[in-house]
């Protein structure tokens, strides 16, 4: 049934290989990964294996020319739209790693306090200047960066807030309104 040189496949295990010997119902291979190994004749299959290297080829562009005759499927999702003139909203990466080149020795209080101070500086920046619209990315995590940037957004009196756009950041950002006042 088998000889030396046949490729086989383990029935029950991911082992690949080619015959090296058969002795009875023992059958003795040689893995794709070098190891000689032997099992029962009931325990291998062999695989055909084209030798013909053209017919490797052929297959292979067939293939490749039946995937580009394929009609594209449409996206399953809604692109967000966009005015011309209307500029992104400026985004601050709340997470730690983008803070401080090393956060070794920082206590989780240290983290969270660098955080809100670092947002309160871009909330009063962008009040300052004006500027209508912000985003914070804070990741998911446990939401304890996510509840101090609400109570300290909660304390001013022109802003409102809400998730943001959630194809776009998933549930880890937060996007801030300014109200601005006319002088």
């Amino acid at each position: 049934m088998f000889s030396k040189g046949d490729r086989v496949s383990v029935l029950d295990e991911a082992i690949n290989g080619v015959v090296l010997s058969v002795k009875d119902k023992e059958v003795t291979i040689e893995t794709e990964e070098g190891f000689v190994m032997t099992f029962f004749v009931n325990e291998l299959i062999k695989v055909n294996v084209s030798s013909n290297l053209m017919d490797s080829i052929k297959r292979i562009n067939i293939d490749k020319v039946s995937k580009e005759k394929e009609i594209p499927k449409p996206r399953s999702f809604v692109k967000e739209r966009k005015d011309k003139n209307e500029i992104s909203a400026p985004e601050f990466d709340l997470h730690i790693e983008k803070l401080v080149p090393n956060k070794r020795g920082m206590s989780n209080y240290d983290i969270l306090t660098l955080q809100s101070e670092t947002a309160k500086r871009h909330i009063e920046f962008a009040i300052r200047n004006r500027i209508p619209k912000i985003v914070f990315i804070h990741g998911v995590g446990e939401g304890i960066l996510k509840a101090e940037l609400d109570f300290l957004l909660g304390r001013y009196d022109n802003i409102a807030f809400q998730d943001a756009n959630y194809q776009k950041y998933g549930l880890g950002a937060t996007e801030v309104f300014i109200k601005q006042n006319s002088k």
